[in-house]
């Protein structure tokens, strides 16, 4: 029996802006999403002058007028590029808020104001032609309690291709009902954009160590037993869904080789990944399994935690 498919909703985006970027993608990506959903769009832009921490001789109010001069160039420069993307079709506001940890005021806005999903654009390297994660890209990751879509440089075509990036192996309830809420959003986005949902799932090789140490071992039969337990799970979730059969992929390999691999081959325009919020020394030496497969798609990225993640940024 077919489960019911309860879709996403975009009703509110919070696109980031780059103040040093030429091209504004996140509000190319933002618009684009509002034409499809009716969604309103607020362009956010966090600004802080350091300079502004030199200025401790002046009066209280010296100090604001010079700040509020700031706030009010970056809220002009702000207007000048969204008024010739209005069309009226759709609603944009302008918030350009004065903060020293930008990931921080970016959340402050989401929790405030019960925005859907952040859109924020990635960096380019201008000689070595590769994407650039700042710091604010991966709190956003690790903290966000909403989805946060990264844009890259790939297209949106209609028909395209959409993966999620599933952990079908796993007997972990909050993986799994994150299986879920992965497959949803790729379904929610192919209703979207009139595209493709692939599920891509990667499965351990066998370690080496134990090959090695127990000479009965048998490799061969603990590698098929594996690949048959992942790909038995991967077609028990998909029979939950609208899904093609042929669009499973179950490979061996790290799941950082595995979804790049797939989003490669098929030409994907967005891969939808789950993340666990690591945060302090766990996050530093472990790092997150997530990030690792991002730096190496050329496509857009959706991350999604579990459900019942509360944000650890408060006032």
């Amino acid at each position: 029996m077919e489960m019911e498919i309860v879709m996403a909703r975009f009703n509110k985006i919070l696109a980031v802006i780059d103040p040093a970027a030429l091209e504004q993608k996140s509000l190319q990506r933002a618009i684009l999403l509002a034409h499809k959903t009716g969604a309103s769009i607020t362009a956010f832009l966090t600004i802080y002058d350091f300079s502004y921490e030199l200025t401790t001789m002046l009066s209280v109010d010296e100090r604001e007028t010079m700040r509020q001069a700031v706030v009010d160039d970056r809220t002009d420069w702000l207007e000048s590029i969204i008024q010739p993307l209005c069309d009226g079709a759709i609603s944009i506001d302008i918030k350009v808020v004065w903060h020293n940890r930008p990931f921080e005021s970016i959340l402050f806005e989401v929790v405030e104001n019960n925005y859907d999903i952040i859109v924020k654009g990635t960096k380019q390297h201008d000689t070595l032609k590769s994407v650039i994660f700042t710091p604010t890209d991966w709190h956003l990751l690790r903290k966000s309690p909403v989805p946060v879509l990264l844009v890259k440089d790939h297209d949106w075509p209609e028909d395209g291709n959409i993966i999620a990036a599933v952990d079908a192996g796993t007997e972990d309830d909050e993986h799994q009902n994150l299986n879920v809420k992965m497959t949803h959003m790729a379904l929610k986005f192919s209703e979207l954009l009139n595209g493709h949902v692939h599920l891509v799932n990667s499965y351990p090789g066998t370690p080496v160590n134990i090959a090695i140490e127990i000479p009965e071992f048998d490799p061969v039969s603990y590698t098929e037993a594996v690949k048959k337990h992942h790909t038995d799970s991967m077609h028990a979730h998909a029979k939950q869904f609208p899904i093609d059969v042929n669009h499973l992929y179950i490979r061996e390999g790290l799941p950082e080789n595995v979804i790049p691999d797939v989003a490669n081959e098929i030409d994907a325009e967005l891969v939808i990944i789950g993340t666990v919020g690591r945060t302090g020394i766990t996050a530093a030496l472990i790092g997150n399994t997530a990030e690792h497969v991002i730096d190496k798609l050329d496509c857009d990225v959706l991350a999604l935690k579990p459900d019942g993640f509360e944000c650890p940024i408060k006032r």
